[in-house]
């Protein structure tokens, strides 16, 4: 067992401070998790409108991901009908890099905070994004995730994840992965690999980060055996 003890940002709002209500991006197979770095390109109207609100507030956007895909658009947007649902669990992110580019876009990096439960749906803001209430209670420990401890069977974790690039015909710094504390890696690898959008999610709901790693391992065991759940090449 390895204790990753870093110290809590103090940027990072309290429970206290978390919104009651967020803004929602939907995007397909994207994953945020507390603690983990997410950085989107954003472009899409409705979108920067929503950033541009953020910042002069609480800066959270809420992650999620569309809960079906066939008949809806990638990011979770409706293909002509009323907006389509997103699963029950987001995480919410704050906004902690911004940058504007010449022809229109705005790049920024969400810090991954906590994850919640979505209550009801508010009506969509006049920009065209939508809105919903929150819910974090069930994971007011994410909040603590820097002080998290973890249980890592790290010898099998890399054995399954050299596999899977060998499978995949991937490369990386192996230097850097063997450096990384365990959390982070885990947390790392759960929001990069290629995962479908179902094990995203069951990654994103995993109760602490020690089953995250349980889980995160048998998707890539599953995936060097051939089994569906462990690619995106699979769905």
């Amino acid at each position: 067992m390895t204790d990753q003890r870093v110290g809590r940002n103090p940027f990072d709002p309290a429970f206290e401070q978390l919104p009651e209500a967020i803004p929602i991006f939907p995007l397909s197979g994207a994953l945020l998790l507390p603690g983990g770095r997410l950085p989107l390109n954003i472009f899409e109207p409705r979108y920067l409108a929503m950033v541009m609100d953020c910042l002069a507030g609480h800066r959270m956007i809420g992650m999620v991901q569309p809960a079906k895909i066939g008949g809806y658009a990638g990011d979770g947007l409706p293909v002509g009908e009323g907006p389509p649902p997103v699963q029950p669990v987001g995480c919410a992110g704050r906004i902690i890099q911004f940058a504007e580019t010449e022809d229109g876009r705005l790049l920024i990096t969400l810090a991954g905070i906590s994850r919640f439960e979505i209550g009801q749906e508010l009506g969509l803001h006049h920009s065209g994004y939508r809105r919903v209430m929150t819910h974090f209670e069930r994971y007011r420990g994410d909040l603590d995730h820097a002080d998290e401890m973890i249980e890592l069977d790290r010898p099998r974790m890399m054995a399954a994840l050299q596999a899977y690039f060998r499978g995949h015909k991937l490369s990386t710094d192996w230097k850097a992965v063997q450096d990384a504390g365990d959390r982070n890696l885990v947390t790392s690898l759960s929001m990069v690999l290629p995962f479908g959008p179902a094990e995203k999610q069951a990654l994103l709901e995993a109760t602490d980060s020690t089953a995250r790693a349980r889980l995160l391992i048998a998707l890539l065991e599953m995936d060097s055996r051939g089994e569906e759940g462990g690619s995106t090449s699979r769905h």
